[in-house]
């Protein structure tokens, strides 16, 4: 069952979708959202870190069909703090209409029965129960069988089937294991499973097992098994948030190298080696591309995304100084910030 607090995130908000955009529209806005707020356009952005965060969390639920429709439903029940109270005297107004259902339902008197979803001092009522109740659990509210308000079924009615309740559980894993996928153990609910983590998982990510939740009533299905994932930190490669497939890491090269030019080894994932081509005058932060050296999923093999990082060293010999020292003066004027305090004015 979705988490309580989706009452209070709006997540088409954070998205800045409307209510009924399809899944390309929100696939799009995720998209640019995400390279906005990456961290890697973000370093030390503490804010844009918790932004990139909120995004991915809400694509997460509203690109899956079935969590999508439990988000929707949760948050139209809440009403945007819609409150169940008891009636009588002095009782608020507003809450008639959910209090004379719940009479109705369970044959109270006098408006003794009192939910409250919020307000100072109120306690929440249980999610999970106000939704199986309103997925037709039977209850004796009238005789004859007959089915009650809502589909309630009364006395004699026989038990209508209801899907078991979802577990939610997480797993921590080797990036390669992210990659090439893996099975394995997890403990939930009382239960040890051995469980199969598709290929091309991502950190943050959380896959849905079909009926590995809690065994349904009545004949219903069983519920599902949502799995948290967290990546291990690799000290070469990370994957892409955006894209699953493609993998990222970055190369160090020489100033000789990306000044004039050069071609470099790059170890691959998968143990073998492939060569990348620099170009004369390459920048530090150039991103290059070796297509189909990235995880291969379900859907397609993705890229390796090569960050270029001009290495300093940081002591200097006395011969390399006066190198340097040789090397600016052959440069003359040459000044890489020359336009930078035009620019920053405009």
């Amino acid at each position: 069952m979705a988490s309580q607090d989706w009452m209070t995130k709006d997540f088409y908000a954070v998205l800045g979708v409307s209510k009924d955009a399809d899944a390309a529209a929100i696939k799009k806005a995720y998209r640019t959202l995400a390279k906005k707020y990456h961290p890697d356009r973000n370093p030390d952005d503490a804010a844009a870190a918790e932004k990139f965060k909120e995004i991915g969390e809400a694509y997460a639920v509203l690109s899956d069909e079935a969590e999508r429709k439990q988000y929707d439903a949760i948050r139209s029940m809440a009403g945007g703090g819609a409150r169940f109270q008891a009636g009588g005297p002095g009782g608020a107004g507003g809450a008639a209409g959910f209090e004379d259902i719940f009479s109705s339902m369970f044959g109270a008197q006098g408006g003794n029965v009192r939910f409250e979803t919020g307000g100072a001092g109120g306690a929440q009522p249980d999610l999970d129960d106000l939704l199986r109740m309103f997925g037709g659990a039977p209850s004796p509210t009238r005789s004859g069988g007959r089915p009650g308000p809502f589909g309630f079924g009364g006395f004699g009615s026989p038990p209508q089937p209801q899907k078991g309740s979802d577990v939610l559980t997480s797993a921590s894993l080797d990036l390669r294991d992210a990659v090439a996928g893996t099975t394995v153990e997890l403990t939930a609910d009382g239960r040890t499973m051995k469980v199969r983590i598709p290929a091309g998982v991502r950190d943050g990510q959380k896959i849905r097992l079909r009926g590995k939740g809690r065994t349904g009533l009545n004949g219903g299905e069983n519920g599902d098994m949502v799995v948290s994932i967290s990546v291990n930190k690799h000290p070469v490669y990370s994957i892409d948030p955006v894209d699953g497939a493609n993998l990222r890491m970055d190369l160090p090269v020489t100033l000789r190298e990306a000044a004039l030019g050069a071609t470099v080894e790059v170890p691959l994932l998968d143990g073998g080696t492939s060569k990348i081509k620099i170009k004369p005058g390459t920048s530090s932060g150039t991103v290059m591309r070796l297509r189909g050296k990235g995880a291969t999923t379900r859907k397609k093999t993705g890229d390796l995304l090569v960050t270029i990082e001009v290495a300093v060293p940081k002591k200097l010999s006395k011969a390399a100084k006066k190198a340097l020292e040789a090397f600016d003066e052959a440069m003359g004027d040459t000044d890489p910030r020359a336009t930078l305090m035009e620019e920053a004015g405009t």
